[in-house]
């Protein structure tokens, strides 16, 4: 397929949510676009380093690519998850055509590629299927919702995550008692998600696998997940390895909760994204004009 004015629009995520440590994920209202050919005035060409570029051409993807993002980087929303989403799709719709991402089989093919490139697929899993989901290998389960909450997201303004440096800390082996915890509280997060149990989901997102240690290096992020279910969001987490933090509630509270965040941080408003990676029109206007010598 020629290059035309189409690129696929990738949503943020927020993985491990609490206790799910490389296994749950959900896709939010915050994106990334990726489209071949010339870039668009507010996009960047890639080069070969860049995470959308290398994920492009292991899928076969053809001539230039550009990136335009609203996800902060290094903030734990999986920017480099969903920018590589992004160019694997690309690289399929480039390929198969405008409809090759309603095909399972190139969503998966999509998931291989990036999911290899991540070195776990929860956070990926969210931005090509949408909504909450379960990553087990090469397998992804959607959960089901029974609520549709609002997701209050706060990121710090001067502190970033290296995911590398962050895993780096955790310790190779756990206790069975912690692993016990931490099964319990996945399993209690996806009862209550498909049952509307709101109550539910504090305890359901605790975790003692991986957050305690990370939140010990950000105390800023500490205090605003406490202040966060202060407040009375229904859960809150470390988004990803971090700093940012994650919290549901309900949307008539949403302002209220922000408000609640201490400073040194901004707030972003956000919902849950249902679709997952799709194709998006990039207007004509919007590309750089050619002019003749």
């Amino acid at each position: 397929m020629g290059d035309s004015a189409w690129a696929v629009r990738v949503p943020a995520s927020s993985a491990n949510i609490g206790a799910g440590f490389d296994v749950l994920g959900v896709a939010l209202t915050l994106y990334a676009e990726v489209g071949p050919g010339a870039p668009p005035v507010d996009a960047r060409a890639t080069d070969e380093h860049h995470p959308a570029d290398i994920a492009f051409r292991a899928l076969g993807g053809i001539g230039p690519l550009w990136v335009r993002s609203s996800i902060p980087i290094a903030r734990g929303l999986g920017f480099s998850g969903s920018v590589r989403v992004g160019g694997a799709a690309a690289a399929v719709v480039q390929r198969d055509g405008l409809d090759s991402l309603a095909d399972e089989a190139a969503r998966r093919d999509v998931l291989a590629i990036t999911a290899g490139l991540e070195r776990h697929a929860d956070n990926v899993a969210a931005s090509i299927y949408g909504g909450v989901v379960v990553a087990a290998d090469d397998t992804v389960t959607r959960v089901p919702l029974a609520f549709d909450p609002a997701v209050v997201v706060w990121v710090p303004d001067a502190t970033t995550t290296s995911t590398d440096h962050s895993r780096s800390r955790l310790p190779d082996t756990v206790e069975r008692a912690s692993a016990v915890f931490n099964l319990g509280r996945v399993a209690t997060f996806v009862a209550a998600c498909a049952a509307g149990d709101r109550a539910a989901l504090r305890l359901a997102t605790e975790d003692r696998l991986h957050q305690p240690t990370r939140l010990a290096q950000v105390p800023g992020s500490a205090a605003a997940l406490d202040a966060a279910l202060d407040a009375g969001a229904w859960a809150a987490w470390l988004s990803g390895s971090g700093p940012t933090i994650a919290a549901w509630c309900e949307p008539a509270r949403a302002d209220e909760i922000a408000a609640s965040l201490p400073a040194g941080g901004h707030v972003k408003l956000l919902r849950i994204d249902h679709e997952g990676v799709v194709v998006s029109g990039v207007a004509a206007a919007d590309r750089p004009v050619s002019r003749g010598n």
